[in-house]
């Protein structure tokens, strides 16, 4: 196993990633919430969370990722306030809730494999682990860490020792009104309790209901990825996943809700990324029209585009989103296609020669997933002292990682006849230039095509093209 180090959203500083289980990883990356389409930004924490997941399998790490499908629970506001998510997007299509979360289900994993995002080892929808959330409830009113009140089922934050140990939040920023996903509970003992069981008492008209033994209700939205986790991946978890808005609540409450029920600590590694803004700020689906990979693709770009985006950037560094970067980034990966394409893969590889190039892909991604460094080798590869076997074979290797079809014939772009014919007739008038010993119109005509991106590479077989 090759070393990977990671920033731990736990300790504050970048680790060398260690799991429980020599050789193995147990991931954990929150799903979506299957009430409406994805938004472009958040497919950045999913394509983020998909290069972590392939860094580790890189490294020879045998990897087991989980990832949950919120079908119910999750309300309009993280604070246990509003109505459900998922009741709303039925009310807005004027569907069953079933109905909302099956056509969002399919759209969402339509966009990831547009973007070429593994589909976990295990998708695991809320709605089918029901009897899972009330075992852990009813043990965590056992233990004394829950209390019903109201009908509600409520986690007593007051009975850690550090409730804020990820996030390290303060107890003046949860001040109703400071924060606008707060608002008062009078059920709740402490303003920083959450709500593990919903019954009739909260919200009446909701859909989806299960008899339970404080009543007939539904469960809260963070009791879903413990109980999930915990059921699949045991009670020690080597990391967990998701967007930098998770950490608080979401992932504070699933920390005391886990560690209360076990006993004991429960992951070491939490890994989260920054979002991606447009230029009036964070992308939203409340804004009415948000981005999608569909919206995308109706204006011309590629997904694969966008998912080079993502990787030109820390996934620790916010994101600004805008169609003139896209459009460079569009040139710029259809230029590097363009060039693999033109590689001749047949032949033997250099492996010793191909060794210091796999040494740096590795160095990058185990620096704490540094995907732009990443590309950075695919371009150094390109230009290196190697043959074109071999190139192609280190580039097809790397984007088992990247993912960005760089090697996919299907995908290359098709070269322009229009211009095929004007580099050949050119390439014909420096051939015969050279023959008449006129070194310097030559060179002028290698020139001339090297400012319109063209370059000129003279081989055995005769004098070859392609794009930069």
């Amino acid at each position: 196993m090759k070393e990977i180090h990671l920033y731990n959203t736990l300790t504050k500083k970048v680790e060398l990633f260690v799991p429980k289980t020599e050789g193995k990883v147990g991931m954990y990356t929150c799903g979506p919430t299957v009430y409406h389409f994805a938004h472009i930004g958040n497919l950045r924490s999913y394509i983020m969370e998909d290069v972590l997941e392939k860094t580790f399998r890189y490294a020879g790490y045998d990897v087991k990722r989980v990832m949950n499908i919120t079908d119910v629970g999750h309300l309009s506001s993280d604070a246990d306030s509003g109505e459900d998510k998922m009741l709303l997007g039925a009310k807005r299509e004027k569907k069953t809730v079933m109905e909302i979360a099956e056509f969002y289900r399919k759209a969402f994993f339509s966009d990831c494999e547009k973007l070429r995002i593994k589909m976990p080892d295990v998708v695991e929808p809320a709605t089918s682990c029901i009897p899972e959330f009330i075992h852990m409830i009813e043990v965590l009113l056992e233990k004394g860490y829950a209390y019903v009140a109201g009908g509600n089922v409520y986690f007593d934050t007051s009975k850690l020792e550090n409730y804020y140990v990820l996030s390290n939040q303060k107890e003046e920023e949860l001040m109703v009104g400071a924060r606008e996903d707060v608002e008062e509970d009078a059920n709740k003992r402490n303003k920083t309790d959450f709500v593990l069981w919903f019954t009739k008492s909260k919200f009446d008209a909701q859909e989806l209901k299960w008899e339970s033994p404080w009543g007939t209700g539904y469960p809260g939205w963070h009791i879903e990825c413990s109980a999930i986790s915990i059921k699949h991946l045991g009670e020690n978890l080597d990391i967990h996943c998701g967007g930098i808005d998770n950490v608080f609540p979401h992932h504070t409450n699933e920390i005391a809700q886990s560690e209360a029920y076990l006993g004991h600590k429960w992951c070491n590694y939490w890994f989260h990324i920054l979002h991606l803004n447009d230029s009036t700020g964070k992308m939203s689906k409340s804004k009415g029209d948000f981005l999608t990979v569909s919206l995308l693709e109706e204006k011309g770009y590629s997904p694969l585009v966008y998912r080079m985006f993502c990787l030109q950037s820390h996934y620790r560094k916010p994101l600004v989103f805008n169609y003139e970067v896209l459009d460079n980034v569009k040139t710029a990966y259809e230029k590097v296609v363009n060039r693999i394409h033109n590689l001749n893969k047949e032949g033997e590889t250099e492996q010793e020669k191909m060794q210091p190039y796999r040494d740096a892909f590795m160095e990058a991604l185990g620096n704490d997933i540094n995907t732009s460094q990443a590309l950075t080798v695919v371009y150094d590869v390109l230009k290196a002292e190697l043959n074109d076997a071999s190139k192609w074979a280190l580039i097809n290797e790397f984007d088992s990682v990247l993912s960005l079809d760089l090697t996919k014939e299907t995908d290359a772009v098709e070269e322009d006849d229009e211009l095929t014919a004007f580099v050949e007739a050119k390439i014909e008038e420096r051939k015969a230039a050279k023959k008449a010993k006129d070194f310097a119109k030559a060179d002028a005509i290698r020139d001339e095509l090297l400012e319109k991106g063209i370059e000129l590479k003279d081989t055995r077989e005769g004098t070859v093209w392609q794009r930069v």
